[in-house]
C-alpha cells in the first residue's frame, strides 16, 4: 500500500479507482448547436432530500459549458444495449457536439435533455450549482425527472474496460 501522496500518479489514480465496478454512463445535455454529451466516470447521488445529483466535469469538456448555458443535463445508465452508445461517445476520434448523437436512439424527458433509448434508467435534471478545482468541475443537479428499465441489463466498467 502507498501512503506517500507523492507517489499516485494519473495512471495509478485510474488504476486505484479501477478496483470499483460503475454503471457505464454518459451525460447529456442540449445546448444551441443542438445535443452533447461525455462519459462520465463520477456521477453519483448527493442528496434524496432535495433529490441532487452529483457529476465531475473535466474542465476541457466541450459540453461542460452547454450544461451552465442550457441549465439542465441527464444522467444516462447504459444497459448492455447501449454498447454503441459507449463506443461512440468513449472512442477518441469520434465526432464532437451533435454529431455524436447522429444515428443513435434517443428522446428526453421533462428538461429536453437527451435521453437515450438503451439504458437501465436515465436521470433528468436541472442544473443547480458548481465548484470547480483542480482542473475539473462538480456540477450538482437536481432531479426532476427520471425513467427506469426494470428489465435491462446494465453495461458495467470494471478494471479499465467494460464487462461484457
Amino acid at each position: 500500500m502507498t501512503t506517500d501522496p507523492q507517489a499516485i500518479t494519473i495512471p495509478a489514480f485510474w488504476t486505484a479507482l479501477g478496483a470499483r465496478a460503475i454503471s457505464a454512463t454518459i451525460v447529456t445535455t442540449s445546448g444551441e448547436g443542438g445535443p452533447q454529451g461525455f462519459v462520465a466516470l463520477s456521477a453519483t447521488h448527493f442528496s434524496a432530500t432535495p433529490p441532487l445529483v452529483t457529476v465531475s466535469v473535466s474542465a476541457t469538456t466541450s459540453a461542460l459549458a452547454g450544461i451552465r448555458a442550457s441549465g439542465v443535463f441527464a444522467v444516462n445508465f447504459l444497459s448492455r444495449e447501449g454498447r454503441a452508445v459507449y463506443d461512440r461517445f468513449a472512442a477518441k476520434d469520434a465526432p464532437k457536439g451533435a454529431a455524436r448523437f447522429e444515428g443513435l436512439d434517443y428522446g428526453a424527458l421533462a428538461t429536453g435533455a437527451p435521453v437515450f433509448a438503451a439504458t437501465t434508467g436515465a436521470l433528468d435534471c436541472r442544473f443547480e450549482e458548481a465548484i470547480e478545482r483542480d482542473g475539473a468541475t462538480l456540477i450538482f443537479g437536481r432531479i426532476v425527472d427520471f425513467i427506469r428499465h426494470e428489465q435491462a441489463e446494465p453495461l458495467i466498467h470494471f478494471a479499465g474496460r467494460l464487462q461484457d
